[in-house]
């Protein structure tokens, strides 16, 4: 697979919600994906 966009300072549920909104504007199917060990944005 390929990445398309990264985020960065937002928690995990905004950016969910932000990928979702992407997501429905392109022609393929998405994934959202995380990294492991990457601290948590309080």
């Amino acid at each position: 697979g390929r990445i398309m966009f990264e985020m960065e300072g937002v928690t995990e549920v905004e950016a969910r919600k932000a990928m979702n909104l992407a997501a429905a504007k392109l022609p393929i199917k998405t994934k959202f994906a995380t990294r492991f060990g990457q601290e948590k944005i309080a």
